[in-house]
């Protein structure tokens, strides 16, 4: 198997053989060819229906024609420049058009990237310190936020090399916990620069905020002088035009962005009230700076995904996200389990737990060992899902329901395999 000797190169010059930790499919992953369409190819000559979907920027499906043809367009007028664009106005248009709360933009280089820089605003405009992030949250890979994050850290807390002078600022809470949150805030507000929130905790499987849970945190945090960041890396264009706050009704200070944003190239964003975003250098106090950000390729290509994610888009991810998950939730019925399927729009997981899912640690009780064996034998069926109990799966808008179909009589023996 060409994968597997690939591998065995790759860990004598990449860390772990990977370039990031939740790709290290045990006993080694395969090595990706090409992808066309819902399909994505490996070097050994298989092809698989793909839910992982590059961990969700590919929401047009891979090697989108029109993404494609753009971006090779731009390629030939240059692939940086060090100065502004035409283009970077064009998008910033087209996200203060769709997005409720912003008003200005930064483009930057990734979400983590994004969610740091938001970081740093709301601890500037409030002279505060700390921030509020929720167990089992990620927000990327920076220190101020790799504590109890989900996926690809679950299991180790803290990083070593982060120091415990900048984690003291991080307090946890548990999601959808109204009552730690106001217990927190009564303690501490005249310290809490911000609670930073996934709207959709989508990096520890997929878990929606509970009713009101959204409109609470936007009274809390508006009463306290406290800012309201959502994560939208990635919800953000997935589930509305203005992503999941749109979705939800409840507008945030400010907003991270990335992945879909970028149509498949590196991208991030953050954005906000003007009153805001003003503080950001040069304009303002705040630095922030980049010499690929605004990267003409990755405006280009997210310019190019937008245009294509009108109402129909919407529609049809709203319907073959609901047949996906019925068709999950009929397989478990059938077989009398009682695990959990959750999810929204073209995102869902199951949890091979009995328990129901709101938080970090209700999703840590589902059985590892089960899902484990439930993805390897999707795997074998042709059909790639992010190989974690704590990622989202996601359906893009080239996947057909005759796809979705398939993929549910291989998740049905996927289950049964698990319960053997």
């Amino acid at each position: 198997m060409k994968s597997e000797d690939l591998f065995k190169d790759a860990k004598n010059y990449l860390p772990g053989g990977v370039d990031s930790p939740v790709r290290a499919i045990k006993p080694y992953p395969f090595f990706a060819l090409k992808g066309k369409g819902p399909r994505l190819f490996d070097v050994d000559g298989n092809s698989y229906l793909d839910y992982c979907l590059a961990y969700g920027p590919l929401v047009l499906g891979h090697s989108y024609a029109p993404v494609m043809e753009a971006v090779g367009q731009q390629l030939l007028r240059g692939s940086a420049y060090g100065v502004p664009t035409e283009a970077e106005v064009n998008l910033a248009q087209e996200v203060v058009k769709r997005v409720p709360c912003a008003e200005m933009v930064r483009f930057v280089n990734s979400g983590t990237e994004a969610t740091m820089s938001a970081i740093r605003l709301a601890r500037a405009v409030t002279g505060k310190k700390k921030i509020i992030k929720f167990e089992g949250a990620y927000h990327g890979a920076h220190d101020y936020v790799l504590v109890k994050s989900g996926s690809g850290a679950a299991g180790l807390p803290d990083s070593p090399g982060v120091p415990e002078e900048t984690t003291r600022n991080t307090v946890l809470v548990p999601f959808n916990d109204e009552e730690a949150i106001t217990n927190l805030v009564e303690q501490e507000k005249d310290e809490i620069a911000a609670i930073i929130l996934e709207p959709v905790m989508g990096n520890v499987g997929c878990i929606p905020p509970q009713k009101g849970f959204l409109e609470f945190l936007r009274k809390i945090t508006t009463e306290n002088d406290i800012i309201l960041i959502f994560d939208e890396v990635i919800t953000g264009f997935r589930i509305a035009p203005g992503g999941a706050q749109e979705y939800f009704g409840v507008t945030p200070d400010l907003v991270t962005m990335g992945k879909i944003l970028g149509g498949g190239f590196p991208m991030g964003a953050f954005a906000g009230k003007k009153e805001l975003m003003e503080r950001i250098a040069p304009q303002g106090d705040v630095y922030q700076a980049g010499t690929f950000n605004g990267n003409p390729i990755s405006i280009t290509a997210g310019i190019e995904t937008l245009k294509n994610l009108d109402k129909a888009y919407y529609r049809e991810s709203e319907s073959k996200g609901l047949q996906m998950r019925r068709g999950l939730a009929d397989i478990l019925e059938d077989a009398a389990l009682d695990y959990q399927v959750a999810g929204l729009s073209s995102m869902f997981q199951i949890y091979f737990t009995p328990t129901k899912v709101w938080d970090y640690a209700q999703a840590k009780t589902a059985d590892v060992e089960k899902f484990n064996t439930y993805f390897r034998t999707l795997l074998a069926n042709e059909v790639f899902i992010p190989p974690s109990q704590f990622e989202c799966c996601f359906i893009s808008a080239a996947h057909t329901p005759d796809d979705i179909q398939l993929t549910l009589e291989a998740m049905e023996k996927g289950i049964k395999a698990a319960e053997k």
